[in-house]
Formats: structure tokens, sequence, C-alpha cells
């Protein structure tokens, strides 16, 4: 699977690609707008630059990103759209999300997006076929929810005692906690787990979390893909430590953190 920090490189030089002075707004800097249901990612802003970079575009200089951290706060995705719509933005990328991709998607048929999704952009409605995409959209699938099994049956490879698995899911991210809930229980049935699932849609409730799952006796955390909880991964590292219970999460990103 690609690494995150890879794929907003690309991410960049994709959204580079289209001729951004010719949709500029004026005859100013094109804007790019940029939206992240997460919280504020500084690696993740610099490999979204470089990739600009790379395709010949410096931020300041000839184009202008706009950029957008929701801190988790999903409801504010189509508001949100609707400006960057209105302001008529050269280009709108969502690195990291269905819900995101969804939402700009129901905003425009003209403006260009670029999106990174966790599964089939063709069953999501994104994109018309993997070869002719068609629209205005394209971009990347990082496959997280097409592997919600296999991580479930590797996180029970690793952990082979654990068989009550605390399933934790963002009920903001609707899209991405639709799609675990549908694979989850099923896969664990197959392997003999017993699951709970959790919410959580901030960092309060994502300690509040940990603490419920441990007081429930857990023996392991499976953390569902959300943009929200990526961002989180540092938070996430040390409260499994401190709470010592084993977890499996759907980015490189959080292992890199001690996760």
């Amino acid at each position: 699977m690609m690494r995150r920090r890879e794929f907003i490189t690309l991410l960049g030089g994709a959204a580079a690609a289209w001729p951004l002075a010719a949709r500029a707004q004026q005859a100013g800097m094109p804007m790019v707008g940029f939206v992240h249901a997460g919280s504020s990612d500084a690696p993740l802003a610099a490999a979204f630059r470089k990739g600009l970079n790379d395709a010949g575009y410096v931020e300041g200089q000839n184009v202008s990103v706009e950029y957008h951290w929701l801190e988790g706060h999903f409801d504010r995705l189509p508001a949100l759209m609707t400006d960057l719509v209105r302001r008529r933005v050269a280009v709108i990328a969502t690195p990291a999300g269905n819900f995101a991709a969804l939402e700009a998607k129901a905003a425009t048929t003209t403006i260009p997006i670029v999106f990174g999704v966790s599964e089939d952009p063709v069953k999501l409605g994104l994109v018309a076929s993997l070869g002719r995409p068609g629209g205005n959209l394209t971009g990347i699938n990082f496959f997280a929810t097409e592997f919600d099994a296999k991580r479930l049956a590797l996180l029970h490879e690793l952990v082979p005692k654990a068989i009550r698995i605390a399933v934790l899911v963002n009920p903001a991210n609707v899209p991405a906690t639709e799609s675990t809930l549908r694979a989850i229980p099923e896969a664990a049935r197959a392997i003999g787990l017993q699951i709970e699932v959790l919410n959580a849609s901030t960092s309060r409730e994502i300690e509040a979390a940990f603490a419920s799952l441990v007081r429930d006796g857990a023996d392991a955390l499976y953390v569902a893909g959300d943009a929200f909880f990526t961002s989180r991964r540092v938070q996430f590292a040390t409260l499994a430590a401190s709470y010592r219970i084993p977890a499996a999460y759907p980015s490189r990103e959080a292992v890199e953190a001690v996760g």
C-alpha cells in the first residue's frame, strides 16, 4: 500500500498538472483549496507543497493554497465545499477521506477535484471507471476498507490470545464508519473473535474510549480508518502505551508515531 505522505506528494503533482492559471478566478495566482477533516498535520502539508514544487508550482509565487483542517468536524464539509466553489478555486484537494471527496463532488461538476479515498472510487460513485474516470475527479484509493478483514486477521495473528476486540469508529465520519461496520462483524465471526464497537469523534472521546475498553476487559483495539483518527496518531500511540493495549491502525504513520 502506498504510504500516505507519498500519496500527498503525488496528489500535489496531479493537482498541478491541470492548467491552473486558466482556471484562476482572476489574473492573480490560482488558488488550491486543500481540505482535510483531521487536525493540522505539518508532514502532510509539507509533502503536498513538495508535490506542487516538483510540478513547477511554488506556494506564494505562482500558486496559493488555502488549508482547511476541520479537526474532526465533518459537518462543516458541505458549507466549506460550497464556499470554495462560490469563490472559484482552481482545484479542490481532498487528500484523505471518502466524506470530503463525496461532498466535493456534490458541490461542483466543473472544478477539478483530487481525492484520496479508502475504498473503490467507482463503488463510491466518484468516477465512472478506473480506466476512464470521466468527469472532474481523479485520485487514489488507499484500500483501507478493502483490507479491514485482513487487518483484523493480522491483529489476531500477532496477538492470538486476544479474543475480545474493541473496534473504534468515528460516527461523525458516516461513510467510513458504515464501511467498517459492514466488514468487521463478519470477519470477526469467521475467526472466532468477539467485538465491541466504541465511538469517538473528538480527542476527549478518544481518551474516554481507551478508559472504557480497558475497564470492559478488551484484549486489543482495532482502530477504523478515519482522517481524524490518523491525524491523532500520537495521541493513540501514547494512550495505547499507557494502557498497555495492543492496537491495529489503518496507516503506517501511526506505527511511525510508535503506535
